[in-house]
């Protein structure tokens, strides 16, 4: 049995007695790895660490820091297979899905590494002073982003690399200027393990200062709160579920100096399919939706969970609906709470009355595993509208076909949705016109609208919003994927009649790093005269 410790900046700390094992949820037996749980001191010395690191890093210049990021990278793909192999049995994710989130973890911090390097997401702002400017001076103002100080992460149980230890939320915090500790996911600790301990390694071979990074092993209403609560942190990064990110929310903003808590906390992400649209494509709209509802054993954050038609429009959309999801197949998901839960929510919904099964899927025989079978259930709208419970996420392979009877009720239910991550809309070009108020509506509801797609999946790029209105996160103005994910982490400050040497090098009159400023209310590279 491997003994896995707390990283705590450069030093490895197990100062505790409690201890628990990772698990197999494939086979259902335990991993050979266990883990020390971080004590309230160790967690303490982590954000102590993290407050003295933070002077020295975030006044790193942004060469050095994309350095950094770029020899996480390397260290994520020098652990080869064991890493591979290790999150498998964690997760009991497919290898080769496991492959391509190492490859989008990777590409995420050469990304945030290639901004950094060209230097404009500062958003420098210089207003030139006029010092004979009657009836009074103007003053000379400079403005930037900067770092806004240690910020904790909580790994996701869902991502185990791409929104955990290296995830996006670590690498737009240290892109930022930022010192992180991650709490680490119960579910994927010996992964999290193996790329925590590349992520010291590469502060280390940098010269990053000890405490720029820090990994701890415990319970997230324990350790995960201790944290929060410290008044060395500053910002919180996470992603689960509504009841664990609205607790870190209450906690941080009942603080004597409260902070932002960054949390996505689960979607249902609506799909409308409009009549024509399903005329013309209902079969393929149909397939389509299974796909998505199901990819992943529906535990992607993006999964849709209700879909919106009016039945009279095209009769055979139902079937087609059905037929599509029977070819469907269920597997075993991350961990036993989460297929109990699945279990519990589905149930929910089926005792209530005008909500039945439409189609399962097939259950594949093995032994062992906590395997769910997906599953669409349907109702109409009368139904949804008067039992709002049936617009919460089932995290997992479900979904709610809602049959409506008219545009008028479709818009209405849309009106009524909460915050989602996502909103889809199938139609054709003419129709899509039509209902232009459809539209509108959904770009109030999330932070993503899709036409004739499906929302499973998220592009990693600088145009990504992965965010949305309430109870979908907790502030609707932010993205955790994508470029712009960086400004989570940052506060703007404005330098008034500051000389020249004392100006950060973004803001001086010579443009040395050649980045585009915003000077006298023109974009340009040029030197100040």
């Amino acid at each position: 049995m491997t003994e896995e410790k707390q990283l705590i900046g450069f030093s490895f700390s197990a100062e505790g007695s409690e201890k628990f094992t990772s698990y197999n949820p494939s086979s259902g037996t335990d991993n050979p790895f266990s883990f020390y749980k971080a004590t309230a001191a160790e967690a303490d010395r982590a954000a102590e660490k993290a407050a003295s690191a933070f002077p020295l890093y975030y006044r790193k210049t942004g060469k050095e820091k994309a350095l950094f990021l770029e020899a996480i990278a390397t260290g994520l793909i020098e652990a080869g297979g064991a890493l591979i192999e290790t999150c498998h049995q964690e997760t009991a994710l497919p290898p080769e899905r496991i492959l391509g989130e190492r490859g989008r973890t990777v590409n995420q911090l050469k990304m945030f590494a290639e901004l950094l390097r060209e230097g404009s997401w500062v958003d420098a702002r210089i207003e030139t002073g006029i010092p004979d400017r009657p009836p009074v001076p103007k003053p000379d103002l400079r403005f930037m982003q900067i770092a806004i100080g240690p910020v904790v992460v909580f790994g996701a149980s869902n991502f185990p690399l791409a929104f955990s230890v290296a995830g996006g939320d670590t690498a737009s915090a240290l892109a930022a200027g930022c010192p992180v500790i991650v709490k680490a996911h119960s579910a994927h600790p010996a992964t999290s393990a193996i790329v925590g301990k590349a992520i010291q390694k590469a502060a280390k071979e940098t010269g990053m200062p000890d405490g720029v990074f820090s990994l701890l092993y415990g319970d997230g209403q324990t350790t995960g709160i201790q944290l929060v609560k410290h008044p060395a942190i500053k910002a919180v990064g996470f992603t689960g579920s509504y009841k664990a990110g609205k607790a870190l929310f209450d906690a941080a903003v009942a603080r004597p100096a409260p902070i932002p808590v960054y949390a996505e906390m689960g979607s249902t992400n609506p799909v409308f399919v409009l009549p024509a649209a399903m005329k013309e494509h209902g079969r393929k709209i149909a397939a389509g939706y299974a796909a998505s509802v199901t990819l992943g054993v529906g535990q992607f954050c993006t999964n849709p969970g209700m879909l919106f038609y009016q039945k009279d429009d095209q009769p055979d959309f139902t079937d087609w609906l059905k037929e599509s999801f029977e070819n469907t197949s269920g597997a075993v998901m991350l961990t036993p709470g989460m297929s109990a839960a699945y279990a519990d929510g589905v149930e929910k919904n089926l005792q209530i009355n005008g909500v039945s099964i439409l189609a399962k899927g097939s259950t594949p025989e093995r032994s062992g595993g906590h395997i769910v079978t997906p599953l669409l259930s349907y109702t109409d709208s009368q139904t949804f509208q008067n039992n709002p419970e049936l617009g919460e996420e089932i995290f997992g392979p479900a979904s709610m076909a809602v049959a409506t009877n008219s545009k008028e009720e479709m818009l209405d239910i849309a009106s009524n949705l909460s915050g989602h991550l996502t909103a889809t809309v199938h139609g054709t070009e003419s129709e899509l016109a039509q209902y232009g108020e459809l539209i509108s509506i959904l770009e109030q509801k999330a932070g993503r609208v899709v036409i004739n797609g499906f929302p499973t999946g998220v592009e990693v790029c600088s145009a990504m919003v992965h965010g949305g209105p309430f109870p979908a996160t907790t502030d609707s103005r932010s993205t955790s994927v994508g470029t712009a994910a960086i400004y989570r982490f940052t506060r703007p400050v404005s330098y008034q009649q500051m000389p020249q040497a004392l100006l950060p090098e973004e803001l001086r009159d010579k443009n040395s790093l050649k980045i585009l400023r915003l000077v006298n209310g023109k974009r340009t590279e040029n030197d100040i005269d």
